[in-house]
């Protein structure tokens, strides 16, 4: 039998970082500043270094935004939730500023990042490493035994965290029941947060990514679903990001991210796609609960799934001032909603976390993070393309390359969705775990055999037809 390689041996993807333009080293000015800022060590007066905070992380990540504690408050529960305070190592109208708003946020490729600020910073000085003293911007939020936020609190503070945790090791410690004191009750919590979510509105889509992974001296792609430790992690966030957006809303000011709602139509034809498919969509129940009960390995589940990302287009950054907006919710948090959590990789939470601060501490806005916030949508939206561009581009080069040497040959794959009556369709390899569109006439949900017709690594493309 002849050998079928199902990794990619040393790609170079400097072509792809050249396509879209990312930087490469920071300016003399801007690296100078931060090295600067990371030996002066910014600490706040106030001392929540008695707090047991751990992060939680894909393993090996080493810009740690958020770290977490978790404790039982009056039969409901108390989430002390610290973020790295950037502001504080950042200046207004410096050369770093200028540097982070021309890359917006950190840009995440095989071969390595291109991060949102230099290192020393975000996997230093201002990383929430454990074991170190940190400046941080922590939120003490309430939660009701049912669910409610009954409380928010934030403050500068310093802080230690305790110890570096990854998700896998999370949920091994979960599934053994071993999990670390400060976040014992994140299962918990992490599912009634959920499950008031999916009460809402709430969509998620429970399907497995499409990951680059090092093998041996090349890369290998694999579908990996999201455990649920990273579910219940994210409720987390999630939870912060409702509250900053409610103290936006009631000082009416801020940023927030938005998302509107699904056409009637589009929910319309996704019910008559879930009745060809044999999806029970029971009346009364939303599209986000009638997800949360698929399993995306059975093919004509994850055909659903596909066509329901359909309805969570439009996602976008809404600034205010003054007046609120017409439209202030994300669909698919169905709440108000904003990014306040990851400062370190994305350029917007700094100054929605300013605008936080102040408006809880009954202080005006700095001018500085006011002005920002008309002008950061463009900045966001043109990297959040360039981002989503870099991760699709680094998938479409280890496609093309595992298959360059397959042409001919035929797989196993399941119909993701088709072109709606036309010949056509998406196609997902089960091995290797390539998606791409395939020629033919389709039906979504259908198990086929797809002969693979063009594998070109030079123009990234790869293209199936029916067998």
């Amino acid at each position: 039998m002849a050998y079928r390689r199902l990794h990619a041996e040393a790609i170079d993807f400097t072509a792809l970082r050249r396509e879209l333009q990312l930087p490469d080293a920071f300016p003399p000015a801007a690296q100078a500043q931060a090295q600067a800022a990371a030996a002066e060590v910014k600490l706040p007066d106030a001392d929540r270094t008695d707090l047991p905070f751990v992060t939680v992380d894909p393993l090996g990540s080493r810009d740690l935004d958020q770290a977490v504690c978790l404790s039982r408050r009056d039969g409901g529960y108390r989430v002390h939730y610290a973020i790295a305070d950037v502001a504080a190592y950042v200046a207004p109208d410096s050369p770093l500023e200028a540097e982070t708003w021309r890359r917006g946020q950190t840009i995440y490729l095989p071969d390595g990042k291109v991060p949102l600020h230099p290192p020393v910073l975000s996997e230093g000085a201002v990383s929430l490493l454990p074991g170190v003293d940190r400046a941080a911007v922590v939120w003490t939020i309430d939660v009701s035994a049912d669910g409610d936020t009954v409380g928010v609190q934030l403050q500068r503070a310093r802080v230690r965290s305790r110890a570096k945790l990854a998700y896998e090791g999370v949920q091994a410690d979960v599934d053994s029941g071993a999990l670390a004191e400060p976040i014992a009750l994140l299962p918990e919590l992490g599912r009634l947060l959920i499950m008031r979510g999916l009460e809402r509105g709430a969509i998620n889509l429970p399907m497995p990514e499409q990951e680059i992974e090092p093998h041996s001296d090349g890369w290998q792609l694999r579908l990996r679903a999201p455990l649920p430790a990273e579910e219940w992690n994210a409720q987390i966030s999630l939870l912060t990001g409702r509250a900053a957006a409610d103290i936006m809303l009631a000082g009416r000011i801020g940023l927030l991210r938005t998302m509107p709602a699904p056409d009637p139509e589009a929910v319309a034809r996704l019910r008559i796609a879930a009745k060809g498919l044999g999806v029970d969509w029971p009346d009364g129940m939303t599209v986000g609960q009638v997800l949360a009960g698929l399993d995306p390995a059975r093919p004509k589940h994850a055909a659903f799934v596909d066509e329901a990302a359909e309805l969570l287009r439009g996602a976008g950054y809404t600034p205010f001032a003054g007046q609120l907006p017409e439209q202030p919710e994300h669909s698919a948090v169905a709440a108000a909603y904003a990014h306040v959590t990851a400062p370190l990789r994305r350029l917007a939470d700094r100054y929605v976390t300013e605008v936080c601060l102040a408006l809880h501490d009954g202080r005006e806005v700095p001018a500085w993070a006011a002005a920002a916030l008309p002008e950061l949508p463009a900045v966001m939206s043109g990297t959040d393309r360039v981002s989503s561009a870099a991760e699709r581009g680094a998938i479409d080069l280890v496609e093309s390359t595992i298959l360059a040497d397959r042409i001919g040959e035929t797989f196993p794959a399941t119909v993701l969705d088709t072109n709606h009556g036309k010949p056509g369709g998406t196609v997902a390899l089960t091995e290797p775990a390539v998606r791409a569109r395939c020629d033919g006439q389709l039906t979504a949900g259908d198990q086929i055999t797809v002969r693979l017709t063009q594998a070109d690594p030079a123009k990234r493309l790869v293209r199936f037809t029916l067998a």
